[in-house]
């Protein structure tokens, strides 16, 4: 290597180098299944195929004119020299509201005005920051009562500020346990002393004393997120599970600032599209059940077929056997495949398929390959009943009304940012993700600031103060 070290020779190629390639070939000498290698049975596959024109488009007068997209990112650094083990965590959460006419618009001009674009977007954001291992908020604590402590002042401090939409995200978390017209009184939290078995206690907003140990409990302790926090390690994944509440959390207050302000008019024209499946996985996992509740609940006192919401996976087992079938020409453009149990028998390798997604996912998915050939990846909530249970849930598309219009606004905002990507959804990663190099190091520098590890020695901010 052309650079020089410290002690005057030559930069050497690192020993771990090729170990990608190494390892790949490796892999390539073992026998081992991979469902998306293998499309196997491709004429029962097309038995669960439906053509486009099975899910005709609504009329021009009738169409979604705005799609609201909500993304997230979350980054973990290391914040002090010489003491890796001290680590700081970031998480966001962006919005992107998309006026579609305008897009249709710019189609039929020779040249896309940036002017017209960027006016055709807004966004906004919420960030959150948190000390996530080998720092902690005070002394005397252990690592998972510093998370506790943390994530109940950061819901009770971050808004979600949208035009009127002024809420903390400790009233979204009990406004999703209640309906949209009134939130819970109190949510159900299990006592994070292992040595107590107090479960579903009833905690109001400003918290409560566990009745068999005492131990005061938050109502953020509902999301049982410090289950997941280890002495050890990075933390990252708890970090992950944070963000992705605090993404459902902002679709509820945004989809309910639609249905209170303007019910008739912009909530049955907005699609709203969570980058990701509708699903809650890990310890928050039950915050699914009332997801589907919620909104299921702000449909029966909606007009039409509103609130149109769903998701959109990027990645996974299921993106990645859905490109396959189209690169075999299996799925054809237009075409939309039902995944019932069979399909997803296929995809995951699973022995009780039938059971599948029951316990996560609040959103049916269905693979759609759009008119222009992109592969999506949709999951939908269906207006009454579950998606997945015992039994199969419900996996014919007649039990998913908002389909249709959910699929002509795919076919509408294809993007070319990112591989079968969609306008919406690329706006908000675009908001949402952190920026590479300069912004990592502006990470690091807030991170030390807010523990107090600067060359000043000062006090450190609250970590829970606005950033």
């Amino acid at each position: 290597m052309p650079y020089e070290t410290a002690g005057g020779a030559h930069e050497i190629a690192s020993r771990l180098g090729h170990s990608s390639a190494a390892i790949r070939a490796i892999a390539d000498q073992r026998a081992f299944y991979v469902p998306a290698e293998a499309i196997q049975d491709s004429d029962s596959i097309r038995k669960r195929i439906h053509p486009r024109g099975d899910f005709a488009a609504p009329p021009v007068s009738e169409r979604l004119t705005a799609a609201l997209a909500i993304d997230g990112s979350h980054v973990v650094e290391q914040v002090r020299d010489g003491l890796p083990s001290v680590l700081y965590g970031f998480a966001q959460a962006a919005a992107a509201y998309v006026d579609l006419g305008v897009l249709e618009s710019q189609k039929a001009e020779r040249f896309v005005d940036p002017y017209e674009i960027e006016g055709a977007v807004n966004t906004a954001l919420v960030t959150l920051d948190l000390p996530v291992s080998g720092a902690f908020t005070r002394a005397g604590v252990d690592i998972v009562t510093s998370w506790r402590e943390t994530i109940n002042e950061l819901f009770r401090q971050k808004k979600i500020e949208v035009n009127r939409l002024d809420q903390p995200l400790l009233d979204l978390l009990f406004l999703l346990h209640g309906v949209p017209d009134r939130p819970a009184a109190t949510v159900p939290v299990n006592c994070p002393n292992q040595a107590c078995s107090s479960k579903n206690v009833p905690v109001p907003p400003a918290g409560t004393d566990c009745d068999a140990c005492g131990v005061h409990l938050f109502p953020t302790d509902a999301l049982r997120i410090h289950e997941e926090v280890g002495e050890e390690g990075t933390n990252q994944s708890a970090l992950g599970r944070l963000m992705s509440v605090i993404e459902l959390l902002a679709l509820v207050g945004l989809a309910t600032l639609l249905w209170k302000q303007s019910r008739q008019r912009a909530l049955p024209t907005t699609l709203f599209i969570v980058d990701g499946p509708l699903a809650v996985f890990g310890t928050p996992a039950k915050l699914r059940g009332r997801a589907l509740q919620y909104f299921q609940a702000m449909g029966s006192t909606s007009p039409g077929k509103a609130p149109y919401v769903c998701g959109i996976e990027k990645s996974g087992a299921l993106v990645d056997y859905a490109r396959q079938l189209a690169r075999h020409d299996i799925l054809e453009p237009g075409n939309l495949l039902v995944c019932d149990e069979e399909i997803i028998a296929r995809v995951v390798n699973a022995n009780n398929a039938r059971a599948y997604g029951k316990e996560t996912y609040w959103g049916r998915k269905f693979v759609y390959r759009a008119l222009d050939g992109r592969v999506v990846v949709p999951t939908v909530p269906p207006p009454v009943g579950a998606p997945y249970d015992d039994n199969g849930g419900k996996a014919v598309p007649a039990d998913y009304p908002t389909l249709p219009a959910i699929l002509d606004v795919i076919d509408r905002t294809g993007s070319s940012m990112y591989v079968d990507g969609i306008i919406p959804v690329a706006a908000a990663h675009g908001k949402a993700a952190f920026p590479i190099g300069v912004g990592t190091d502006v990470l690091r520098l807030v991170a030390t600031k807010r523990l107090g590890l600067d060359s000043s020695g000062g006090q450190a901010d609250p970590v829970w103060s606005a950033s």
